[in-house]
């Protein structure tokens, strides 16, 4: 998402995992945003105010009464300033107080005035995480409509134990943040996206595949959770790292995510079939294998004659042809297309055998886009001719061209046009 022009307010508790907002200034600074901090006064124990105003740009509000706040009630400017606010880490001081409606400092009188999207990031020691305080006030928190409360991750903590407790990565923070500024305008909308490769074994060591990352379909996904879909993700093999963010389970209005990992197009057949049957809409991103070896070898084959004569290739299962064919009313289907030649014949072609209601085209013609890269450039074609529009842009004899930019930029032109 870009957040040119953005206005985010970052709150700091105190609590060792403020060691990782400075990285999370410059995620968001990187995506187009100006940032603020205000912390408890504690908490610049942990990280520098230096830092902290070197990265942002701006002086560190910590001090109700601090001679160098720029404004005599700061608490209620930042929120006035603000199109968001994160606190991270939120502590268990800090979460309690919030959903008391206490405010004594910096940070807590910030909060109490912000009236935008706020999301909180707690970290703390397991214990204190199962507490029922703590719970009791994350769900008290959780059913405001401004607020997000993020649940901790599993793993190591400052204590020596691991257990639930760790703040999540700012990477999943700034996500976190972005789903707070996206309009949920799916909520309730059941969505089945595959995405990466296939992988189709001749042998216990070889396999038949593609270049496909998955990025594509994971920026797909991103969105549409931002978005409030529930979404189905059936993904192939692939080097791509994402850790969707964990919500705390009483929010409302947030997409769940159901990852399904596959390996080979059989198995992506199954699993997508099977969530179609109760999905709204399918966006099919995934570079299927066209054909896998009719017989696998339980051993493997050597070099020569054993190779070259002895791979029978068979046709997989089509999984556009299938779901079109058993689409229902009301069920939108998209499916994606990558041709070397006679790119738009070959695409349309597979629009309308495959019962598809709109086609993305990609190319490798284009410097940028195409497997393996952060960008993209494609085609939209759909299957009416009925007008819709994408950032201003209007379909044009029922396609529409994208030009190139970050996959999650086109992926949100993609949801924003279909269905």
């Amino acid at each position: 998402m870009d957040l040119t022009g953005k206005h985010i307010v970052i709150g700091i508790g105190s609590g060792i995992a403020a060691y990782k907002i400075p990285e999370l200034i410059r995620l968001l600074r990187k995506r187009g945003a100006e940032v603020k901090v205000t912390t408890t006064r504690h908490a610049l124990e942990f990280v520098t105010d230096l830092t902290l105003q070197t990265l942002s740009g701006h002086k560190v509000y910590s001090d109700v009464f601090a001679a160098i706040n720029d404004h005599s009630t700061e608490h209620i400017s930042l929120p006035d300033w603000a199109d968001a606010m994160i606190v991270a880490p939120a502590t268990h001081d800090v979460i309690c107080k919030y959903a008391a409606g206490i405010a004594d400092d910096a940070l807590t009188t910030t909060l109490a005035a912000m009236r935008k999207p706020v999301v909180i990031a707690p970290a703390m020691n397991d214990k204190m995480y199962a507490g029922e305080a703590l719970q009791a006030a994350m769900e008290t928190l959780a059913g405001r409509t401004n607020i997000d409360v993020l649940d901790c991750a599993e793993g190591f903590l400052a204590c020596g134990t691991n257990g639930r407790g760790r703040m999540q990565e700012p990477e999943a923070l700034l996500e976190a943040v972005e789903a707070a500024l996206t309009p949920k305008d799916r909520v309730g909308q059941n969505v089945l996206i595959t995405a990466g490769p296939t992988r189709e074994a001749i042998d216990p060591v070889r396999f038949i595949s593609n270049h496909s990352s998955g990025k594509m379909g994971i920026a797909l996904a991103q969105a549409l959770l931002h978005h409030g879909a529930n979404v189905t993700l059936v993904m192939g093999p692939t080097a791509e790292q994402w850790s969707p963010v964990l919500y705390h389970p009483a929010m409302h209005g947030v997409g769940r995510l159901t990852r399904i990992d596959v390996v080979s197009a059989r198995e992506m057949y199954e699993a997508a079939t099977a969530a179609w049957n109760t999905a709204d809409m399918a966006v099919l991103a995934a570079a299927v294998a066209d054909m896998t070896p009719a017989h696998v070898a339980d051993h493997k084959m050597k070099k020569g004659q054993d190779l070259t004569d002895s791979i029978a290739l068979v046709e997989t299962q089509d999984i556009a042809r299938a779901l079109g064919e058993s689409k229902r009313a009301g069920q939108c289907l998209v499916g994606f297309a990558l041709e070397t030649d006679n790119e738009q014949a070959n695409a349309l072609k597979k629009l309308d055998s495959k019962h598809l209601d709109y086609i993305v085209m990609n190319t490798l013609r284009e410097a940028g886009a195409g497997f393996g890269t952060d960008t993209n450039s494609v085609t939209i074609y759909q299957k009416s001719k009925i007008a819709g529009t994408a950032k201003n842009q209007k379909f044009e004899g029922g396609s529409l061209r994208l030009p190139l930019a970050s996959k999650q930029q086109i992926a949100e032109q993609i949801i924003g046009v279909i269905g």
